[in-house]
C-alpha cells in the first residue's frame, strides 16, 4: 500500500526541472535548424524580387520612350514615378535606390539598372544588374 502511494505521489509532482529543460534544448535545436533554412529562403526570395522591380522599371522605361515618341531617356527614376509610369519609386528589397544610368553602357537601347544587393554596396559581387538577371546566382 506505501509503495502505491509513492507512485501515485510521484506521477502528482509533474515534470522534474532537468525534464523541463530538455524538452526546451531540444525546441531550440530543432527551432535554431528551421531559421537557418527559412533565412536562406528570405534572402533567395529577395534576390527574385529586386529581378521584379529591375524588370518592371525597365518595362516602365519602354512605356516612357513610346509615349514620348523618342529614345529619349527619363532624367531620374523618381521621373517615371511622377509622370505615373511606377506606382511607387522603386527602392529593391533591402531599401536602396536602384542606381540609373541611361543611355547605358551594357544595355544601349535602354538603361543599365543596378539593385545594391544584400550588402547594399555598389560594386560588389551581390548586385543584381539588368543585363545580368538571368544568371545563376
Amino acid at each position: 500500500m506505501k509503495r502505491k502511494n509513492r507512485l501515485r505521489n510521484r506521477v502528482a509532482r509533474g515534470m522534474t526541472l532537468v525534464e523541463i529543460m530538455v524538452v526546451v534544448a531540444i525546441i531550440g535545436m530543432l527551432m535554431g535548424t528551421v531559421g537557418v533554412f527559412a533565412f536562406k529562403r528570405l534572402q533567395a526570395a529577395r534576390i527574385t524580387d529586386a529581378k521584379i522591380v529591375i524588370r518592371n522599371v525597365e518595362q516602365a522605361m519602354v512605356h516612357f520612350q513610346t509615349d514620348n515618341a523618342s529614345d529619349q531617356c527619363p532624367k531620374s527614376l523618381t521621373d517615371l514615378f511622377t509622370q505615373k509610369y511606377l506606382t511607387k519609386d522603386p527602392v529593391d528589397p533591402w531599401g536602396q535606390p536602384l542606381s540609373f544610368k541611361c543611355p547605358g553602357e551594357h544595355n544601349t537601347d535602354g538603361a543599365d539598372l543596378v539593385s545594391k544587393g544584400p550588402d547594399k554596396q555598389e560594386g560588389t559581387a551581390d548586385d543584381i544588374k539588368s543585363w545580368d538577371l538571368d544568371a545563376k546566382r
